[in-house]
């Protein structure tokens, strides 16, 4: 493993350890007890904010995000209502929300886009720190196209502090917090500070480290999964000149990642493709990586933020709200001491929007969006030419109170997107110009006091990805040999025909009373939509061809609480998805079945969470897919709370105590590597 890269997390947590003064700690435990009313969290992602739930939503606020987060975003968001995670060894996982991932699911920093690598492939890791944020907002549903027809399986929003919106209460505020695990001798550490420099300027510092070795499994033959570890580092600086009316922002954000590549094999690197079928050379080259010769990623991403709000500037309009960011990104997939191929990504996204006053019984944001960056992919395994990518959109979204009872929502967006590839050899590829017009409609009936019944539908077309048209060549870190719909191999260039969805979301909910719920259904029928194909397969080594075909997204998700015993308070709560082709047959990698129960209480200072939940068997498998076995996960949760002027927070988690032989049916590697074994975390975050 490399040698630790000292960054400026570290100085900031030796900053924030010698500042902490000695105070009395006040017994506080007011935050545990049990409400009987759901609080009311404010959602930025929304467009309205939080009073208008037209769309589904979870959220996972920072005393969760201090328990429960995880080295990457997927495995952070996993147990969220209808979301799972694509997990790829111990550096990579990208969330899956309904049953899609990759270029379907939007990443937001603070409702910027994060440009990275991670929309290519499940191996390249998300660019955001769990660490370091302050609130997590998933977003489901057809108010998703808001953010992009590239949303249209949902929509993720990282919010952290790098960028100050209010002056800190006390002269300096911040925190710092750390963890450590057994499952991979996880060491991970995070602080942050913020400061006043005069009544206007305040600035923020703030880093992270973690650094986790190959982590070990239960039931499986061998103690550790090679290629597993992952070392991370960021740090960023950023300053706000904030006054009575609004702030403006900037920051400068670093970070570098290190993280081994697991289920890797040199059997199929020289393999081609003869029509649909693969040409394999018959000898064969594989051979086994150890710990410290796995393939590995040396990932280095520099992003400048800049983030603003306008409050009332003029007559008639409520906020000015800009978000925008400048991202330079590579990374090196490395073997044997040589980088094989080295992927970038250099680009901006910057989106404006207008709040106005009330007109009549209406309110409403327009905005628009522009996004320009440049992709590429050099070396050993180049299967997608450089290209440019270019997108301007327009959107709005209003929303009608009729009384007390009745709000309905209206959104639009138009957006023109336009591709142009590098041509390959011998070979030229054909720009795509596309312009993709997205609809939604949304109806929210209080019917009694406490009830809410909530109906949203939504059209949507999707422009294609430059890796779903132009794909050619092995890709070794998911075991295939792609093709995309436009390239020649895998039977030669296809029709390209728009991908337009029809999504329908029913929920009802309680929101008052010793009882609550969340009970909500969705369907979402996809013309043409884009898909790889298993074509044929050698060992685990495929040929896939991006492909359409209509299919039909049918699921529910659903929480039920009761907390009329002070003070314990019982959830149970499951999710599905079910996705066919509408000729018949399964789509690849969809999440099984999963039900559960969460027994929540507290007692004094302390907190306690026991969770069990059953992942079902996944059968509903397409061709060259293997079915995967049902496993049962007991998690438990116990924390200590301090609350004074400085607050104190310490943790102790299990997970999976059972010891199950897991594999995540949605994971490239589903049949290969297995998922961490037995783990004991601890952890404590200091606030200020």
């Amino acid at each position: 493993m490399n040698s630790r890269r000292h960054t400026l997390a570290g100085c900031v947590a030796v900053a924030l350890a010698t500042s902490l003064a000695p105070t009395v700690v006040q017994a506080d435990s007011s935050d545990s007890s049990t409400a009987n009313e759901l609080e009311t969290v404010n959602v930025s992602a929304l467009p309205l904010g939080s009073g208008s739930p037209s769309t589904p939503y979870s959220v996972m606020d920072q005393q969760t995000l201090t328990q429960k987060n995880a080295a990457t975003l997927g495995e952070t968001l996993n147990n969220q209502p209808g979301v799972h995670s694509d997990t790829f060894g111990g550096g990579a996982s990208r969330p899956v929300i309904r049953g899609q991932s990759g270029p379907r699911v939007g990443v937001l920093n603070d409702g910027s886009a994060v440009l990275d690598a991670s929309k290519i492939s499940p191996d390249h890791t998300v660019t955001v720190d769990p660490m370091l944020a302050r609130q997590i907002e998933v977003l489901r549903g057809p108010s998703t196209l808001l953010y992009g027809s590239g949303a249209s399986g949902g929509v993720v929003n990282v919010l952290d502090s790098r960028i100050p919106t209010e002056r800190p209460r006390e002269d300096v505020e911040g925190f710092v917090g750390a963890r450590a695990n057994t499952v991979a001798d996880e060491n991970a550490t995070a602080a942050g500070i913020t400061f006043s420099a005069t009544d206007h300027l305040v600035f923020r510092v703030e880093g992270s480290r973690r650094d986790a070795d190959d982590y070990e499994v239960d039931g499986f033959d061998r103690l550790t999964v090679p290629g597993t570890y992952a070392e991370s580092d960021n740090s960023s600086i950023g300053a706000s000149w904030i006054g009575d009316q609004g702030f403006f922002g900037m920051a400068y954000s670093y970070r570098r990642d290190n993280y081994g590549l697991p289920g890797h094999s040199h059997e199929f690197e020289e393999c081609g493709v003869s029509g649909t079928s693969l040409d394999c050379p018959d000898e064969e080259h594989d051979h086994e990586h150890g710990e410290h010769d796995a393939p590995f990623v040396d990932l280095a991403s520099r992003r400048v933020d800049a983030r603003g709000e306008y409050r009332n500037p003029m007559d008639g309009i409520t906020a000015i709200r800009f978000r925008g960011n400048h991202t330079e990104y590579r990374h090196h997939e490395i073997e044997e001491g040589e980088i094989g191929t080295t992927f970038r990504n250099r680009g901006g996204d910057a989106r404006l929007e207008v709040e106005h006053a009330p007109i009549g019984d209406w309110r409403g944001v327009v905005g628009m969006q522009y996004t320009d960056f440049d992709f590429s992919s050099l070396g050993g395994e180049s299967f997608v030419p450089k290209t440019e990518s270019r997108a301007l959109a327009l959107f709005a979204v209003e929303e009608y109170r009729l009384n007390d009872q009745w709000r309905f929502e209206l959104g639009a967006r138009q957006e023109r997107q336009r591709l142009r590839p590098e041509d390959r050899p011998g070979e030229a590829l054909p720009d795509l110009k596309q312009d993709s017009t997205s609809l939604s409609a949304a109806a929210n009936w209080a019917f009694v006091p406490g009830y809410e019944l909530v109906l949203s539908v939504g059209h949507a077309e999707r422009a294609p990805s430059a890796q779903e048209l132009y794909a050619e060549g092995v890709h070794l870190a998911t075991n295939t040999y792609e093709c995309g719909l436009l390239s020649a191999c895998g039977g030669g260039q296809r029709d390209l025909d728009d991908e337009v969805s029809l999504n329908a979301n029913l929920n009802l909910r309680k929101t008052q009373g010793d009882w609550l719920f969340d009970l909500g259904v969705f369907e979402n029928r996809i013309n043409n939509y884009i898909y790889a194909r298993t074509l044929d397969q050698i060992e685990d080594f495929r040929l896939i061809k991006y492909s359409q075909r209509d299919a039909t997204f049918t699921g529910a998700e659903a929480s039920v609480s009761y907390y009329g015993v002070d003070p314990i308070g019982i959830t149970v709560f499951g999710d599905m998805v079910r996705a066919t082709f509408d000729d018949g047959g399964y789509l690849p990698r969809i999440p099984a079945k999963r039900l559960g129960t969460r027994l929540n209480t507290y007692v004094g200072h302390f907190d306690a969470e026991l969770e069990y939940y059953r992942t079902f068997a996944q059968d509903q498998i397409t061709g060259f897919e293997e079915r995967t076995d049902s496993f049962d996960m007991a998690n438990v949760t116990v924390s200590y709370r301090l609350r004074g002027d400085q607050r104190y927070t310490f943790f102790v988690r299990g997970n999976n105590l059972l010891g199950e032989e897991v594999f995540n049916h949605t994971s490239f590697l589903a049949s290969t590597v297995p998922e961490p074994g037995r783990n004991l975390t601890v952890g404590t975050r200091i606030e200020f």
